[in-house]
């Protein structure tokens, strides 16, 4: 099926600044996109929001009146709007600032200035989520498989969940932390046939849990797929000997799952 093009999509763009508004505008209609709406707060981001679902929500972090990751976390809470794509702009680079965006499930963080690649790849992932397509497998009915996905952000479970649904997986299982899913795993009758995880979890995190898998459940055939913003290179070290299958940044590309998951399923 034909996707669409990335001139159709629709835009709310949140920016105080006059001259950085001037300067993303340039860059979206040099795409070709003309449906763009403008915001200058997050209250009236949201009250535009009420009536006018956009494609995508393109927002600064410093807004007048709130910061980006509690309108983020305010749009997710919403039943109307919690589906919509939300990408950053920023020149913000503390970890544990952008950790909240992270952990919400936003199609991209782009610093200021960006580059109009990085725009448009970001662009291009949006499309993934406004029209995505089914993973066909060669080998594989996609939708018997089974996931067993683990994350202790309620946001980022509902995101990835989105993901593997627009994929064509519906059979999902869902666990809080390591923990929780190693008994999920050991008491569920029918076999899963992927692990979707995070990294930094309470109780059991996922380089735990993986090694539990693999060692004392003596798993060694399932896919695991880690999902982290983690940016340790020790730690993402440790994680590749635990006997995970692959390692995804927080945002993602779900192409990028895609053709992660035709590899490790086929």
């Amino acid at each position: 099926m034909q996707k669409i093009d990335i001139s159709e999509l629709s835009i709310l763009l949140i920016e105080p600044s006059s001259t950085q508004l001037k300067v993303i505008m340039k860059h979206l209609k040099a795409e070709g996109i003309n449906h763009i709406e403008g915001a200058e707060s997050g209250a009236q981001a949201l009250s535009f929001l009420e009536d006018y679902q956009p494609d995508l929500i393109i927002s600064s972090m410093y807004l007048p009146d709130m910061m980006a990751t509690e309108l983020v976390e305010r749009i997710k809470s919403l039943e109307k709007t919690q589906e919509i794509p939300f990408m950053l702009i920023s020149s913000e680079t503390r970890v544990k600032v952008l950790e909240v965006i992270r952990q919400a499930g936003v199609v991209a963080i782009l610093p200021k200035p960006f580059d109009h690649e990085d725009l448009k790849r970001a662009l291009l992932t949006t499309i993934e989520y406004v029209d995505p397509q089914i993973l066909e497998l060669e080998y594989t009915n996609i939708s018997a498989i089974r996931v067993l996905l683990v994350d202790d952000s309620r946001f980022t479970r509902k995101h990835i969940h989105r993901v593997l649904q627009d994929l064509g997986i519906d059979n999902i299982v869902e666990a809080r932390d390591g923990k929780e899913a190693i008994q999920v795993f050991l008491d569920e009758e029918e076999a899963f046939d992927l692990i979707v995880t995070d990294y930094n979890m309470p109780e059991m995190d996922g380089r735990e849990m993986i090694e539990y898998v693999r060692n004392n459940l003596h798993n060694s055939y399932i896919p695991i797929l880690m999902v982290t913003s983690e940016q340790d290179q020790a730690r993402l070290s440790s994680i590749k000997k635990a006997g995970v299958s692959a390692i995804l940044d927080k945002p993602f590309d779900p192409m990028t799952v895609k053709e992660i998951l035709y590899r490790v399923l086929e």
